[in-house]
């Protein structure tokens, strides 16, 4: 069965290119390169002895999407990563986000309502939620308004993808909900490749200590945490990719319930940003330098899954540990 994934250069989407293809699956990854890099193809033809198809394509052009659609029949599924990702650059530049985020989903799935069937998989991530007031988040609780552009575009593509299916009995879809990603491939192959300043707190850390970088800001130590640093469920990125092989299977047998639902991905536990960097000073035997600086627009103060859901309908559990992947991130920092 031939997969396509956008955005499959990027860091979660080559993890999973991986685990399709450890599964059989024939892939074709589009990517526009605008946040990635070619060498990323090598490295997962490198861990799974086969190259899959790439085509560099921007997605936010509907006529190169029609014609790619047009020469790729046989596509059976889609998993859709080709999006802008982070929260303090989407407060920034929110219409960027929105261009970005919308345009090439809407292409897709416009090109997916004349297929007689077709699977779809969505990136979507548990900023939908913003500031829940239980912890830890279900899938049933209530998508409060988004605190930043970023988590807007992940609501309203959750939305049109509900409206779509409603529309559109032939696309079955499921959105899985992350929670925050960290780590690499144990091969060291591949990992998080951050173009410029990274956005998101272990790349920083690990830039940090190698020296790329000279201090790491903690955005603010006056939440009503714990040590008042912000709380988040940090996901080893293997285990993450395990799950869209999961969510796929669930649509490709036929075992979904509804043509479109959501899962919560996450480990179900949560770490202050200042745990975070405890358990790498102790896995990399390194100390870092960091600041407490202001609050940065747009984070929560604590998110964690509830991960009930993906565990028992899923059959998909996380396995791998905090410092299981912030010591594959230090030794993909060290590559």
């Amino acid at each position: 069965m031939k997969i396509l994934v956008t955005g499959g250069l990027g860091y979660i989407g080559s993890h999973v290119v991986v685990e399709l293809q450890n599964e059989g699956f024939e892939v074709v990854i589009i990517d526009n390169l605008s946040n990635s890099s070619i060498d990323v193809l090598k490295g997962i033809t490198a861990i799974t002895k086969k190259q899959p198809i790439f085509e560099k394509l921007d997605l936010r052009d509907k006529a190169l999407v029609i014609d790619f659609f047009n020469s790729h029949q046989d596509i059976s599924g889609i998993i859709h990563f080709a999006a802008s990702k982070a929260v303090g650059e989407s407060v920034e530049k929110p219409l960027l986000y929105y261009e970005n985020n919308l345009n090439p989903l809407i292409y897709i799935l416009q090109e997916l309502q004349y297929k007689a069937s077709s699977y779809f998989i969505f990136s979507s991530s548990c900023t939908v939620y913003g500031q829940s007031d239980a912890l830890p988040i279900t899938e049933s609780a209530p998508i409060k308004q988004a605190e930043s552009p970023y988590g807007n575009t992940k609501q309203i593509g959750e939305e049109i993808i509900r409206d779509t299916c409603k529309a559109s009995a032939n696309i079955n879809a499921i959105a899985l909900r992350y929670f925050n990603p960290i780590g690499a491939h144990d091969s060291i192959k591949i990992g998080e490749l951050p173009i410029g300043t990274p956005q998101n707190l272990v790349p920083f850390i690990t830039q940090t200590a190698i020296g790329k970088r000279e201090e790491l800001s903690v955005f603010g130590n006056d939440y009503p945490t714990e040590d008042g640093t912000c709380i988040r469920d940090y996901i080893h990125v293997v285990d993450l990719a395990k799950a869209h092989v999961s969510a796929l299977k669930r649509l490709i047998e036929g075992n979904n319930t509804q043509n479109f639902e959501v899962f919560n991905i996450g480990t179900g536990k949560g770490y202050s940003v200042l745990e975070v960097i405890n358990a790498f000073e102790d896995v990399s035997g390194k100390t870092l330098n960091y600041k407490i600086v202001g609050r940065r627009e747009g984070d929560v103060i604590a998110a964690y899954a509830d991960t009930t859901k993906a565990n028992s309908i899923l059959g998909w559990k996380a396995k791998l540990s905090l410092k299981e992947a912030l010591s594959a991130a230090w030794k993909w920092e060290n590559k």
